[in-house]
């Protein structure tokens, strides 16, 4: 059996280590790049407290050991559903079962203007761009005559109460606080104003209320302006516009109010649903295509405790991986099958230093702080591949934590033949 993993994120690479090794099945696994990312850290890049490649693990070196798993680094063009091949930039791949795992992008819900110009954070490509377009801003306010251009300079918007813009609107709020003043002392920080912008009345809203009113009391102690229901209108790239008729001027956006799954061109025979997910029966099966799989953000299985689908989260993702590779063996040796039943381990966000929430559903637990704190790095300490990036990841947290500083904020332009550099041009 040649099993086609289209995807090598949480739930692509987890079915192909599950699958790695086994007798009768011939694995390939097809990614746009050659390492896999640790999504929930990308706002540390973006905020010059990781190095991207501390979070970034070669997907070769996974399977050096392996017999059946192959991988190709390509773009996935199309599934060509007929002749059972998947359709790539390096060529066509045929399969005898297909999975697709291609995760969510960002959802800038139709609108033009804001996908131009607002800063989006699905890859460690841009949240490196994030952090080039951070400090390129406060390069530039030092040397700006005009008071409300570097106020304008300085001011950050982020998008989405949800955890990622949670994470990103302390983190930035840290470096304000603790970082930039000692690096820009030209510059006056109580200037510099961090909005987090949410369209519900709430922050964190898929967590409880005492998780999303104590986040709310952390952001606030931290000096950032949350604003709940507040939806945006649209971004020129200088003023940002809302829904209300207020408006916000800043220099960076960041987005993270929506995502949307990516699917492959060539699914005709199957309508997708809300947030762009297909809809799969309960052995995450495309039920027009018994040979065709969905497992991750990019599928939605709807039950009776998840009526809309499951959160797009990674342990939904490697739990449904960890299912279907029992299913795919069991089918193998005509074994019966297994049905998809998502365990909630519970659900948890940082705001910064000593500051987190967790929400544990069964026994039903909240607690914050410290604690929190110290569960959250924990628990990601173990999700991260590789002893060598477990270190650093760690190595780096303790560093920020006994200096209150970060070691990252680097500037790469590029170097042109005459001896001139030039800036790397931004992203959006």
């Amino acid at each position: 059996m040649k099993v086609v993993i289209a995807g090598g994120g949480f739930g692509g690479l987890r079915l192909a280590r599950k699958l790695n090794n086994k007798k009768g099945i011939e694995v390939l696994l097809v990614d746009r790049f050659n390492y896999h990312q640790f999504q929930p850290l990308f706002y540390q890049v973006a905020t010059a407290g990781l190095d991207a490649s501390n979070i970034s693990f070669p997907l070769r070196k996974v399977f050096q050991k392996s017999t059946n798993v192959r991988l190709r680094m390509a773009d996935i063009r199309k599934v060509d559903v007929a002749r059972k091949v998947l359709v790539t930039d390096i060529g066509e791949i045929g399969y005898d079962k297909l999975v697709i795992a291609t995760g969510a992008g960002t959802n800038f819900f139709g609108n033009k203007e804001l996908e131009s110009n607002a800063f989006s954070m699905k890859s460690t490509v841009e949240a490196l761009q994030i952090r080039h377009r951070l400090m390129e801003n406060l390069e530039q306010a030092t040397v700006e005559k005009d008071p409300l251009e570097i106020e304008r300079l300085m001011n950050i918007v982020v998008v989405g109460g949800g955890p990622t813009g949670v994470e990103l609107s302390g983190a930035i709020a840290e470096m304000r606080n603790y970082v930039l003043p000692k690096d820009y002392p030209e510059l006056d920080f109580s200037k510099m104003n961090i909005y987090l912008l949410e369209g519900f009345g709430k922050i964190l809203g898929a967590m409880s209320e005492k998780s999303s009113a104590q986040a709310l009391t952390y952001l606030k102690r931290l000096g950032v302006t949350v604003l709940t229901d507040t939806q945006v209108a649209g971004y020129d790239g200088k003023i940002l516009t809302n829904k209300d008729g207020s408006k916000i001027q800043a220099a960076t956006v960041l987005w993270a109010a929506g995502i949307k799954g990516q699917i492959p061109e060539g699914i005709t025979d199957v309508q997708p649903v809300r947030g762009n997910r297909l809809p799969v029966n309960k052995f995450n099966e495309l039920e027009p295509y018994k040979d065709i799989y969905a497992i991750g953000d990019v599928a939605s299985m709807v039950t009776e405790s998840y009526p809309n689908g499951h959160p797009q989260v990674a342990p939904v993702a490697m739990q449904q991986a960890d299912t279907l590779a029992k299913n795919l063996l069991a089918g193998a040796s005509g074994r019966q099958l297994t049905a998809f039943s998502y365990k909630d381990k519970g659900s948890m966000a940082t705001v910064g230093r000593n500051l987190a929430v967790v929400d544990i559903p069964k026994p039903n637990v909240h607690f914050g702080g410290f604690l929190a704190w110290m569960v959250w790095m924990a628990l990601h300490l173990m999700l991260i591949l590789g002893v060598k990036n477990r270190l650093f990841v760690f190595l780096n947290w303790v560093y920020n934590y006994v200096t209150y500083d970060q070691s990252l904020r680097l500037i790469f332009r590029e170097f042109h033949r005459s001896g001139t550099t030039g800036r790397v041009p931004p992203a959006g």
